[in-house]
């Protein structure tokens, strides 16, 4: 769905699978836990997380949505105008460093907005899984988007021509 005016791409209609996974290194995780201020010694202290029933760090969660929010973004959202909430977020599963994960996501409701004319309203089911297909995060996400002819025009920068 590039506008809230187009329809739903058939593969994002069904759940779309096949985007490029992420593997999730500990320079990730060090570098979001110290970024967001996260001073729980399981997502960074290796000697502490080996005590735990995991033995091993995880990975904070908060990371885990922003990468699976990420992934979603070329299908559902890359003509945004707002992004509107997360529900239902849900982490059945951890995710460890070294970890690939994936993800797709289902349009489940697209709408006028009341508002704002030049957009619409949609809400979508977002799965995220990793290398071997286990479920390590699902939410639905409820965003604005750009009708198609609306969007600010994404600039496409090329070399001056005799430089």
């Amino acid at each position: 769905m590039r506008y809230a005016s187009d329809p739903p791409p058939p593969s994002s209609s069904k759940g779309r699978a096949g985007v490029s996974g992420r593997t999730v290194t500990t320079t990730d995780n060090l570098w979001f836990s110290l970024l967001t201020q996260n001073t729980a010694p399981i997502h960074f202290d290796h000697h502490y997380a080996a005590q735990t029933a995991f033995g091993r760090p995880l990975v904070d969660s908060t990371f885990t949505l922003a990468l699976v929010t990420g992934q979603s973004v070329t299908d559902i959202s890359q003509n945004v105008f707002a992004n509107l909430g997360w529900d239902d977020v849900r982490l059945p599963q951890p995710v460890f460093e070294g970890d690939t994960i994936y993800s797709q996501s289902e349009v489940l409701a697209a709408r006028e907005s009341a508002s704002r004319p030049d957009v619409g309203i949609v809400t979508v089911r977002t799965t995220g899984y990793n290398q071997d297909g286990v479920v390590v995060i699902t939410f639905q996400r409820t965003i604005m988007v750009y009708k198609r002819g609306h969007a600010p025009e994404i600039p496409r920068l090329g070399p001056v021509d005799g430089q």
